[in-house]
Formats: C-alpha cells, sequence, structure tokens
C-alpha cells in the first residue's frame, strides 16, 4: 500500500472515531471538509441549541472536543497533524484546518485514542471511593497541556457552593423559554435520527444521584444499585475547567482539554460526566469563578464530574451520525 493510499485510510478512519467526541444533548455540531493536505472543521450552526446554549458556547466547545478526538485518532494511525484554528476571520464557521504531514506523532496522544470507544457519558451515582490525588495531577496535566486550567473542588465548602450553583443554573433553565422544548426534542429523538440523548443513557426513576446539580433529564432505562438516604454519599469529583480569556478560540481550546480529560480519566477506569448548564447561564457563570474557585478573572469553560462507577451495567455506545452525513462537498 503506498504511503498516500495509508494517509488516506488512516485519515478517514480517524475521522470516523472522531465522531465518537462528546457534545451537547449528543447533537455533534461539527461538519468535516476533506482536503489535498488533511481535514477542516466547521462549525454546524443548524444545530445549534438556541435557548440551551444562547452563547453557541457548547456548540463551539462541542466541536473542539470532536478536533482533540480526531489528533489523538491521527496520532493512533501513525499519523502526524498540525492544527491552524480559527484560519479564516471572513468565516467564523470554519473553526480548524488539520495539515497532515511527516513525521512521528506524539505517544501519549496515541495513548489517548485507545479511550475513544471506552468513554461514555455516565449519569448514575459514583462510588464513595476517593480520586487518587495522583489521578488529578494527571488529568490537570491534560489539561494544561491544551492551553487551559483544571480545578479540582476537592474541600466540602467549595463543593457545596458548586453544587448550590449547579442547581441554581438548573432552576433558572427551566424559566427559560423554549429550554424545557430542545430537551425534550433531543431526548426524544426518532429511531434513525443517530444522535440525542436516548432512554439507556439517562438513569431511571429512583436511579438518578442526589444532591449533586445534575442537569435533570427525563427518566431512562438506566439502572443502578439503590442509591442510600444521604445526598452526601455520591462519591463523585467535581472539577471546573477554565481558560484566561472567553474568545472563540478560548472555547475551542476548552473543547479540546475536555476531550483530553475525559479521554484520560477513562484511560484511568473512571467514570465521567460533562456538566455544562452552569455554563449556559451568565450568572452562574459568574458565580463559578467568584464564589466557587475565588478567581473572578478566571473563565470557566466547563463543569466535569469524574468519579468510579457502582454498577457493573456496561453503558451503551450513544448513536452516532454516519460519516458521510457530516462531511462538506466542495
Amino acid at each position: 500500500m503506498s504511503t498516500q493510499m495509508r494517509t488516506s485510510a488512516g485519515l478517514w478512519g480517524a475521522l470516523q472515531r472522531a465522531q465518537r467526541a462528546p457534545s451537547v444533548h449528543n447533537t455533534q455540531p461539527w461538519r468535516w471538509r476533506l482536503t489535498d493536505v488533511g481535514v477542516e472543521l466547521y462549525a454546524d450552526r443548524a444545530r445549534h441549541l438556541v435557548d440551551t446554549d444562547p452563547d453557541q458556547r457548547d456548540l463551539i466547545i462541542s466541536c473542539g472536543a470532536a478536533l482533540h478526538h480526531l489528533r489523538v485518532a491521527l496520532a493512533a494511525a501513525g499519523l502526524v497533524a498540525s492544527v491552524d484554528r480559527l484560519p479564516n476571520p471572513d468565516n467564523s464557521d470554519h473553526l480548524a484546518t488539520v495539515h497532515l504531514r511527516p513525521g512521528s506523532p506524539e505517544s501519549v496522544d496515541a495513548e489517548l485514542a485507545r479511550a475513544i470507544e471506552l468513554r461514555h457519558t455516565d449519569r448514575r451515582r459514583f462510588s464513595a471511593q476517593p480520586v487518587l490525588a495522583s489521578i488529578l495531577a494527571d488529568l490537570a496535566a491534560n489539561a494544561t497541556a491544551n492551553g487551559t486550567v483544571l480545578h479540582s473542588v476537592t474541600d466540602d465548602a467549595s463543593r457545596q457552593q458548586l453544587i448550590a450553583v449547579l442547581v441554581e443554573a438548573a432552576s433558572q433553565q427551566r424559566h427559560i423559554p423554549g429550554y424545557s422544548a430542545e430537551l425534550t426534542i433531543w431526548t426524544r429523538r426518532y429511531s434513525d435520527a443517530r444522535d440525542g440523548v436516548p432512554p439507556e443513557s439517562r438513569p431511571a426513576t429512583g436511579a438518578q444521584p442526589l444532591g449533586v446539580g445534575m442537569r435533570p433529564f427525563p427518566p431512562g432505562r438506566l439502572t443502578s444499585p439503590a442509591y442510600p438516604s444521604e445526598p452526601d454519599q455520591d462519591g463523585s469529583t467535581l472539577l471546573v475547567l477554565t481558560t484566561a480569556e472567553d474568545s472563540m478560540f478560548d472555547q475551542l481550546r476548552a473543547g479540546e482539554a475536555t476531550s483530553a480529560v475525559l479521554l484520560a480519566a477513562t484511560r484511568h477506569r473512571l467514570a465521567t460526566t460533562p456538566l455544562s448548564h452552569a455554563l449556559e447561564v451568565a450568572h452562574t457563570r459568574r458565580q463559578l469563578a467568584s464564589r466557587v474557585l475565588r478567581m473572578p478573572r478566571a473563565v470557566p469553560q466547563l463543569v466535569i464530574r469524574i468519579g468510579w462507577a457502582t454498577s457493573g451495567l456496561a453503558l451503551a455506545p450513544t448513536p452516532r451520525r454516519p460519516l458521510e452525513s457530516v462531511l462538506l462537498r466542495h
């Protein structure tokens, strides 16, 4: 097989794996365009959740996660990629151009790619077993390598403040016109939609974690062990991902860092839950910086919940659109 054929096969396979990236409500709001030297990433504004994500933060972060999934999948295929972010000032939908070039890929990226098919969003209660400080340090290092800072909210006072902010955000969103309709649309998809949050990914009634400020989803079919009456028994650790600024570039990088942290956590056999709702409300986003982190100038981009799964029940992969349906034609 020629080098060109191997590159083409590696790129196609990496794009298919990039489809496994997490996205808000599993909307998969990205498009790809193949070029002579690589691939271009575009935002799919038609999949913007207008009432859930008024500032399109979730959309850009989701696209950043897909970009990072592509980067590590390319590395696993033995291909080296360089990324030009926001390359076209006249087209804000063009988020990145990925160039393939000769060389040896970073081994750390190839290792992260092993977790792509294993990573799933887990909305169940986590074990009370704490996450080791060494693992938290590794996750923080992955965030730093992608231009962001990851804060572990581990002391009781800050954790309770963070949970209060999450609860407040969920409460405020319930009163936003159109929010409930969007939630319904993306949790009751038609059978061939290949997107959204299916019942198999949502905890059944009585199987949802208590007292951790999760976004309320309609009950699904996912079961787990009975929960204790004390809500603090959920042993999850809450992390806050921040950037120094809040441009589209920063949000894209936050998405890449989100992917890196989730994949690294999965390699450590941790369960993970991205939580975006506190960032979708301007007031609670500011509270995360000032009240929880006590860093008013930091820009929170995402909350990530990690922990040890309590259930032996494997999570089913959420559906993904076929690659052909997200390719832009020249």
